[in-house]
């Protein structure tokens, strides 16, 4: 064998080498991976199938991109009639730290996820495949993620649907959105708000996407 052609066998080698440390290094993250924004929705809208479907939606896209963690559940609250309390998505996730697919800590407590010192943006609120999630900007907006919760992350106080009819709903009602990459119409505190900017203008997909949506949610491994 010549010494170019060795030389270029050597080459080759070390790219296959460096390409396969960077997938273990991918894969390795994406393992210990305890928070992302899901990839699709669940294709209906804001009907999850309530609280356990969007758990369950949380729970498959984490086992098919290979998290180890397996007690998922979706960031959402729920209202009940007559004034009674409701779930608060706050309280669902566990007490944190989280990290994204890529390792980097979203949050290293619920008090730090609901307060300035969260880390929650455009390139940190990754999919569970380390993608990022189109926003403001971009050819397709997709940044309204479904929350139906308060900047606290409790349940609305404010009246009426917030939630969908509890993710239940497909056709009219609203819900409380957040919007990822912390951008909006208007430079105000609600617009800049990860789990808490407005309600939607409905409920079925095609009025998802009308308000910049796509039925996405975000997920947390409770701890």
């Amino acid at each position: 064998m010549s010494l170019s052609k060795i030389s270029a066998a050597s080459v080759f080698a070390s790219w296959i080498v460096a390409g396969t440390g960077v997938t273990s290094i991918v894969q390795a993250e994406q393992a210990s991976m305890t928070f992302f924004v899901t990839s699709v929705g669940k294709g209906k809208g804001a009907d999850l199938g309530g609280l356990e479907g969007a758990d369950a939606h949380c729970a498959a896209l984490a086992k098919t991109a290979g998290a180890k963690a397996t007690n998922w559940r979706a960031y959402l609250s729920t209202t009940l009639p007559g004034g009674d309390a409701g779930v608060n998505a706050r309280d669902r996730i566990g007490k944190g730290p989280w990290q994204n697919a890529k390792g980097a800590v979203v949050a290293k407590s619920v008090s730090d996820l609901h307060s300035p010192q969260n880390n929650i943006n455009k390139q940190t609120a990754l999919t569970e495949k380390g993608g990022t999630v189109s926003g403001r900007g971009d050819p397709v907006n997709m940044h309204d993620i479904l929350t139906g919760s308060d900047p606290e992350g409790n349940f609305s106080t404010a009246g009426g649907d917030t939630t969908c009819g509890n993710w239940t709903k497909s056709g009219e009602g609203s819900a409380i959105v957040g919007h990822h990459d912390l951008q909006g119409l208007k430079d105000t505190r609600h617009m800049k708000s990860w789990n808490s900017s407005h309600g939607s203008r409905g409920c079925s997909q095609d009025n998802l996407k009308a308000s910049g949506g796509a039925g996405l949610l975000y997920c947390f491994a409770a701890n």
